[in-house]
């Protein structure tokens, strides 16, 4: 039942990352794309049905890991206290600005409102990528399984480490040029004209930055955290997600080239999903490695709730989840092609 629950709310954060990501990333692109206020009102609509939508899904895994392993949800939320606090405020500045931009005509009001929309996505990019390189990374958790991290150390990757180091600085630069290509894919797929060409092209540049930092991020991880490397070689056939995620990148290239906007959006989303299973096949089981001892780790085994807690959550885990799918579905059917100016909202 572990692995189970491992597998369940690894699926909701890769989800979560998939559907918010292209959010995040019409955010950072809203200022290159959007040149006119009807081209700003274009990216806006682009995620304005589904955009509060796709958070749910950060919320769907957060109260699984509560219940599913609840000392691992203790120790994470205790120890990276001061970056959950910075997360929570970008979430509302960016929700905020999506929706205060259109209550006040102000040549003033409505770049401000543009400029928190766009420094809250970035920066909530660059958060969620340094969160999950501090996870591959290990924190420096003590015979209880608690931890503290500060904002920053001494810039290393051993010992009494921070929230920012050269490795989760690298890895946050990863994440926000993963999600500038997933959100400027999905605005080319969502839009017309100028919007579409810009988004386009922003796509496709930052594809060599995600080329790139994708090779440095896989050769100093394996350095970072032998035990990814470990876990792929006593285990090959764990090889299939960096695999997924190799042929979703080569995709995305050769669709945008070919001006394929759906499948080459499709692809970002596979390459994302199998660069997230990738690490959390690469840390199994532990779900918050120790960089100090090893043996201090919290896994799936020492942090897990009772067996039978598990097994009445999946009784209700199902039916919840197929009542997110189904609204998922009908909302993403109804909000099928391109989007239009015409009728209210903003």
């Amino acid at each position: 039942m572990e692995i189970l629950w491992f597998c369940l709310v690894a699926i909701m954060l890769a989800a979560y990352v998939v559907f918010d990501g292209f959010d995040l990333g019409a955010g950072i692109i809203h200022f290159c794309v959007a040149r006119t206020e009807d081209e700003k009102r274009k990216v806006l609509r682009s995620i304005g049905p589904v955009w509060d939508g796709n958070e749910v899904w950060l919320l769907a895994a957060g109260g699984t890991l509560y219940f599913a392993f609840p000392r691992l949800y203790a120790s994470s939320f205790s120890g990276f206290y001061l970056p959950l606090m910075m997360v929570l405020w970008l979430l509302i500045l960016r929700g905020v600005s999506i929706e205060f931009r259109n209550h006040v005509e102000s040549p003033v009001w409505k770049p401000i409102w543009d400029a928190g929309f766009m420094v809250s996505s970035a920066l909530l990019a660059v958060f969620f990528g340094a969160a999950l390189g501090n996870v591959v990374r290990g924190v420096p958790l003590n015979p209880a399984g608690e931890f503290f991290l500060p904002l920053w150390t001494h810039f290393g990757v051993t010992g009494e480490v921070g929230i920012l180091d050269w490795y989760t600085v690298l890895v946050g630069v990863f994440a926000f040029l993963t999600l500038t290509q997933h959100g400027a894919l999905w605005v080319a797929m969502k839009t017309d004209e100028d919007v579409h060409r810009r988004a386009r092209r922003i796509a496709s540049v930052s594809w060599f930055g995600v080329l790139l930092v994708t090779v440095l991020v896989t050769i100093l991880t394996m350095q970072v955290q032998p035990k990814v490397w470990a876990n792929l070689t006593s285990q090959p056939w764990g090889f299939v997600f960096p695999a997924v995620a190799v042929a979703g990148l080569i995709e995305v290239y050769v669709c945008s080239r070919s001006g394929n906007d759906v499948k080459a959006f499709l692809a970002s989303c596979a390459f994302i999903v199998g660069m997230l299973t990738s690490a959390a096949f690469g840390v199994f089981p532990c779900v918050m490695p120790s960089n100090i001892e090893p043996s201090q780790s919290l896994t799936i085994y020492n942090s897990a709730t009772a067996a039978y807690g598990l097994k009445v959550g999946l009784a209700w885990w199902i039916p919840g989840m197929i009542l997110v799918a189904g609204y998922f579905v009908y909302t993403y059917r109804n909000f099928a092609g391109k989007v239009s100016l015409e009728g209210e909202g903003y």
